[in-house]
């Protein structure tokens, strides 16, 4: 079963050409953002007018690739922090931008956090 649950998201902020399909999107993580598309991470990319946007993901056995064309309107991204060429977004963010809820004026409550469950899973991840 294909699923994007319980991963980490990252947003590729250059626009991407979506002519690009798997090898020509793995180049992308590998060469310009340095990180292995094999991690099951999900890699969101999205193109210059901003109404394409494709999700890359490692499942055992293969790569999975998500593929959503809008007929009208854009993709909102979320505002770059650091100006690096990707960005870390939760769940939550990547549901508003499929489903084209504006993140700029959302507020985000606090919710508890367990760190020695973060530490663990990113250990076994390692």
């Amino acid at each position: 079963m294909f699923s994007l649950g319980n991963a980490r998201y990252y947003v590729y902020r250059e626009a991407t050409d979506m002519r690009k399909s798997f090898d020509g999107l793995c180049g992308l993580v590998s060469g310009r953002l340095g990180q292995s598309p094999m991690s099951g991470d999900v890699f969101i990319f999205v193109n210059k007018p901003r109404n394409r946007i494709k999700l890359l993901r490692w499942e055992p056995g293969g790569f999975v690739l998500f593929y959503k064309r809008l007929e009208r309107g854009t993709f909102e991204l979320p505002a770059s922090k650091n100006g690096s060429l990707s960005s870390q977004i939760d769940y939550g963010e990547l549901a508003m931008i499929i489903t084209g809820i504006s993140i700029k004026n959302t507020v985000k409550r606090k919710r508890f956090v367990n760190r020695k469950m973060l530490i663990n899973n990113a250990e076994m991840l390692v």
